[in-house]
């Protein structure tokens, strides 16, 4: 019996993903030159939702949200920062993780979509330390649980307090029926080089591991008494900004992040280049992406002043809101049809000022959050069709939507009745060539002739040449490219068939063949953990009456089926 089924789940509201240091309520960002701080203070009647206090510094969605917006404000609007001290504004405790009680009252999608947008989160540090050369460093100034100290994995560095209490632990296994559900078994091993073994022992511990113990188990990088810790933890995080690479570009200003204008209605979600339009009897939202104006400029000093204005960081502000919007407040609609329009050759002087102004913060900045939105769209548990018509610009950095979709649909002529002039037509870039990489490492094109090699480099020829849907088809770019006549019906009865499909299967259908290929710490992140997650959060064991989720700090023992599946 699920949570849902054993007891009424509490409303789940419509989620917003906007935020703003000033409105912060989980959390306090400041500046000093180089070195920002970062302080995780949770209000405990904060909940996004009500039926459960915030207590020891544990967290739902909405103080993720936030914990997004920072990471992101940090990559754009403060360049000159190069590391970021993360520590807890309580006394001896850094953060108690995701809060159980949230977690027990919630459906089963609330949960599955709570681990993914804070894994996806997570990540979001990871990348900026790697590619923004942008040191995080968890400074964990009590004990760090579950969540918390997932998150701390996140960080390149981990100082703990050494106070003989404070102490880090993974206890969701012996705790809770459940699995770390953001990452820390596979950061454990993969990334942190634990020794299974210790990994083992560390995570049936419920009391989890402190002092020089967890520095030789790998599980944290030092530990300082807490007399000297916040000089020690300064004085690291100003050692890492010093030795970290300067920025450089037209301008160093940060730029102004400034609110998404958008409107949401019933019928859908619109912003200026992006916009979903809502068919709830077929089960499907059609997605359209604008292409930039073909007189926007793209040199240093325009792109510097556009700010998120400029076409391609608008569209990844845009089209990230969407996706997220879309996934939390619209999970019926299980089939999201791809559309763009505009001009192609636009598109790709886009394409090619990413290129040749690579190494301006910005415009590197700008190229990481496409490629990190695309990310987040291969990840999303629904069916996605690209739908390829005249007026259409799926070229370069555009074309990757069709290159993430399960299919592609390429209409092969023009429809009269629109007054079409010009067929479809689609068009690689160098960007399609490894710019934005999946999450398995490989460029979509890549994952898509994976083995064929051969042809993946032939298709450079064709870069910049508009091509027709009888040699997308032959290049094997599409999916299939019917004429004017079959065009509508077959288009029509891809979705309805879609959308007669258990949902269920068609999200392990489209998770299994998105991500073939070498498997990295990000795609066991989303793909072992997430199905293994998925399953053992609506197991009885965990979610049931006598549940470990639900049986938790109540002073009753769960009871488990012995059994093994």
């Amino acid at each position: 019996m699920s949570v849902a089924e054993s007891a009424p789940a509490a409303a789940e509201p419509q989620v917003s993903f906007d935020a703003h240091p000033d409105t912060y309520r989980h959390w306090r960002l400041t500046v000093d030159g180089a070195v920002a701080t970062l302080v995780l203070d949770v209000d405990e009647q904060g909940g996004l939702v009500p039926g459960y206090a915030l207590k020891l510094n544990s967290y739902d969605l909405g103080v993720d949200v936030e914990l997004y917006d920072a990471v992101q404000r940090l990559r754009f609007a403060h360049p000159q920062v190069r590391a970021v001290i993360l520590t807890g504004g309580r006394d001896r405790v850094f953060c108690a993780g995701a809060n159980i009680r949230m977690l027990a009252q919630s459906s089963h999608r609330w949960k599955v979509n709570f681990c993914k947008f804070t894994n996806e989160t997570r990540l979001g540090i990871e990348d900026a330390c790697e590619v923004s050369g942008m040191a995080w460093i968890a400074a964990l100034n009590g004990t760090a649980s579950g969540g918390g100290y997932e998150l701390a994995l996140a960080c390149s560095h981990i100082v703990l307090v050494d106070d003989g209490s404070s102490a880090v632990s993974l206890p969701e296994v012996p705790l809770l029926g459940v699995l770390p559900g953001t990452g820390g078994l596979t950061r454990l091993v993969d990334k942190r080089h634990v020794r299974r073994d210790l990994a083992d022992v560390f995570a049936t511990r419920a009391e989890g591991v402190r002092g020089q113990t967890a520095v030789d188990w790998r599980l944290v990088d030092a530990t300082v008494p807490r007399s000297r810790f916040e000089q020690a933890v300064r004085q690291r995080a100003e050692q890492l900004a010093a030795a970290a690479p300067p920025r450089t570009g037209a301008s160093l200003d940060g730029v102004d992040w400034k609110p998404l204008q958008r409107e949401d209605t019933e019928d859908g979600l619109r912003y200026p280049h992006v916009h979903a339009t809502y068919d709830g009897d077929a089960g499907v939202v059609h997605v359209t992406v604008q292409g930039p104006p073909p007189d926007e400029a793209a040199d240093p000093a325009t792109i510097h002043a556009r700010g998120v204005q400029w076409w391609p960081l608008a569209v990844a502000r845009e089209l990230d809101d969407m996706v997220l919007r879309l996934r939390s407040n619209a999970p019926q609609l299980g089939t999201w049809a791809l559309h763009t329009r505009g001009d192609s050759a636009a598109v790709l002087r886009m394409e090619r000022a990413l290129l040749e102004h690579a190494g301006d913060w910005l415009v590197d900045e700008v190229r990481h959050y496409l490629k990190r939105t695309l990310k987040r769209l291969d990840v999303t548990s629904r069916s996605l069709v690209a739908l390829v018509e005249p007026g259409s610009c799926f070229a370069g950095p555009l074309l990757e939507l069709a290159l993430a979709a399960d299919r592609v649909y390429m209409l092969d002529g023009v429809l009269d009745d629109r007054g079409d002039k010009e067929p479809a037509a689609l068009t690689l870039g160098e960007s399609n060539f490894g710019l934005l990489p999946m999450g398995n490492g490989l460029s979509r094109l890549a994952t898509r002739f994976l083995g064929d090699a051969a042809h993946v480099e032939s298709l450079r020829a064709s870069v910049g040449q508009p091509l027709d849907a009888s040699a997308a088809l032959r290049h094997g770019l599409v999916t299939a490219a019917p004429d004017d006549i079959d065009w509508e019906d077959e288009v029509r009865l891809a979705l309805e068939e879609r959308a007669s499909y258990s949902p269920d299967a068609l999200t392990g259908l489209e998770a299994n063949c998105r991500f073939a290929g070498p498997e990295t710490m990000e795609t066991k992140i989303f793909a072992r953990l997430s199905a293994w997650q998925n399953w053992v959060f609506s197991r009885p064991n965990a979610a049931g009456p006598e549940g470990a989720l639900r049986r938790y700090g109540s002073g009753q023992r769960p009871v488990f089926d012995p059994t093994r599946v």
